[in-house]
């Protein structure tokens, strides 16, 4: 499946590359988003803890679909170009989309199904230390470190424990996806 989709998303960027100069740089770029990240931040959950090898591949069709919108040679750099076009790294994009899911997830916004994989931890001595809700999820042992870390039940809370507090207390859906890209553009540059 991996394979497929980073074949496909290159053959269609070859495609587009063909028709570049026939259509206007905001039109180029809408079609890039719709065609190929699109296709790439599909199942983004799947991707939690992929080797890098596989990410390495993942973020070439990012950073080529980057250099077709703005013209730019192979070896030119292409970090400045991922900001102004306000993408992530594909490392980001992976926890941006599994820390959005266990928000709403936290929040009833997501499928009732998902609810189960997450529960918040029950730390002894919580009352005395804590406060009553805590932002902290149980994290489940896992038997397998290379597969077990994948699960969403394991890979969701960990990412989520890992984000700062004025991020995961956040009271809306839009202040949360704000502050956590902006988190992740700073981490991840």
């Amino acid at each position: 499946m991996f394979k497929k989709t980073t074949s496909v998303c290159f053959a269609t960027l070859r495609q587009l590359r063909q028709i570049r100069h026939s259509v206007p740089s905001s039109t180029l770029q809408t079609l890039v988003v719709s065609l190929v990240l699109n296709m790439l931040d599909f199942g983004k959950a799947l991707l939690v803890g992929l080797p890098a090898y596989l990410i390495r591949r993942l973020q070439a069709v990012q950073n080529v679909s980057a250099r077709l919108i703005h013209q730019l040679r192979r070896f030119d750099h292409i970090s400045n170009t991922l900001v102004s076009l306000h993408w992530q790294r594909v490392p980001g994009r992976i926890e941006y989309k599994i820390a959005v899911l266990i928000y709403k997830v936290l929040h009833g916004l997501a499928p009732r199904y998902l609810g189960p994989l997450t529960r918040v931890a029950d730390l002894p001595g919580r009352g005395a230390l804590l406060p009553a809700s805590t932002n902290r999820l149980h994290i489940p042992p896992v038997r397998l470190s290379t597969v077990g870390t994948r699960a969403f039940s394991v890979a969701g809370p960990s990412i989520w424990n890992n984000l700062p507090e004025d991020i995961t207390s956040s009271g809306t859906l839009y202040t949360f996806c704000h502050r956590l890209k902006m988190h992740l553009f700073q981490r991840h540059s």
